[in-house]
């Protein structure tokens, strides 16, 4: 049974029960306090307590509990830390789960793509994800996951943007006007290795082998491990960055290239190439240098050629040379 007291012109509400002990909670009225406890001792009756009831929760509190508990464990922690901040903002996240229908998020969905967000099927992966995880682990009471029925819109067309040598020259001239050194290597090295960023900023010194040329990567985003040659001008960027004496080949965090990254584009007046489009330009380059399917895969580490196939564009200028 519950009891009530008053304190400081509030009233607190107290339950008592041996598998909870003590539960307290303090209202502005006594009658919110009865209504309080008496939904506790039906949850205690109906054995739901300690669950997550779908109508006192909402979406926001589910994904921000899964960006703090489930995202951290993934390697693509930071793309998806932001892609849930955003998804915060967003009205859907006010949303309360008992609410939450199929249609809501298909109108979601659908508002999404209008907007021009291509990448929205990654949203409703994340809420899927996150409410499955919610009913499997934290106890929320629902029966049906309503983003199982959703259909994801198709992925974005696969970008075909290459580097072109103007821009590179352009890129260059401003990497000059940047105050971090360690931005235009890290530039010259994504071309030269088509390692991704991530991959690049947390190499490590021990991780090198000059004699061998080879750049040993503990773990990348497929959870495998792997070997990446070096060229000439890897090494090159390597052995310069070594004589800096820097801590880490390329100190710089994610966080902070980014911004560099965004500046350096700007003052090359470069508006549309990502940084990730510098990966297309690396594998482009290793298969008009002759190199097979198989010893492309094991320098980028992609384990479906179909998927290889979309990080490759050849320049059919390079190709009509060799049909000569």
């Amino acid at each position: 049974m519950a009891t009530f007291r008053k304190r400081n012109a509030k009233w607190q509400a107290i339950v008592r029960h041996k598998s909870i002990g003590t539960l307290a909670k303090t209202f502005p009225s006594k009658l919110l306090a009865q209504q309080w406890s008496r939904e506790q001792e039906l949850r205690l009756a109906n054995g739901s307590f300690g669950k997550l009831l779908p109508d006192g929760v909402d979406l926001k509190e589910l994904l921000i509990k899964y960006r703090d508990t489930v995202t951290p464990q993934k390697r693509g922690q930071a793309a998806e830390h932001r892609r849930i901040n955003r998804l915060l903002s967003d009205p859907i996240s006010t949303t309360q789960i008992s609410q939450l229908s199929s249609q809501l998020l298909a109108n979601f969905r659908d508002r999404r793509l209008k907007d021009g967000v291509r990448a929205s099927q990654y949203d409703l992966v994340i809420i899927r994800h996150c409410i499955k995880v919610a009913i499997g682990e934290w106890g929320l009471l629902l029966e049906n996951n309503p983003a199982e029925r959703i259909k994801l819109p198709p992925s974005p067309k696969p970008r075909e943007r290459r580097l072109k040598q103007f821009e590179f020259d352009r890129l260059k001239a401003a990497s000059k006007r940047t105050t971090n050194q360690n931005v235009w290597p890290v530039v010259v090295f994504a071309i030269e290795t088509g390692m991704r960023r991530g991959e690049i900023l947390s190499l490590k010194w021990e991780s090198i082998c000059f004699d061998n040329q080879i750049a040993s990567l503990a773990h990348t985003k497929n959870g495998s491990s792997r070997n990446v040659p070096l060229s000439s001008k890897a090494l090159c960027v390597l052995s310069e960055q070594r004589e800096r004496g820097t801590v880490l080949p390329f100190p710089i965090n994610d966080n902070a290239f980014r911004l560099a990254w965004d500046r350096l584009r700007a003052r090359a007046g470069i508006t549309d190439l990502r940084f990730h489009d510098l990966r297309h330009e690396a594998i482009s380059r290793f298969f008009e240098k002759g190199l097979s399917i198989a010893e492309v895969a094991a320098i980028s580490g992609h384990k479906d050629p179909r998927m290889l196939f979309r990080y490759t564009h050849l320049d059919a200028i390079q190709i009509a040379k060799k049909l000569r």
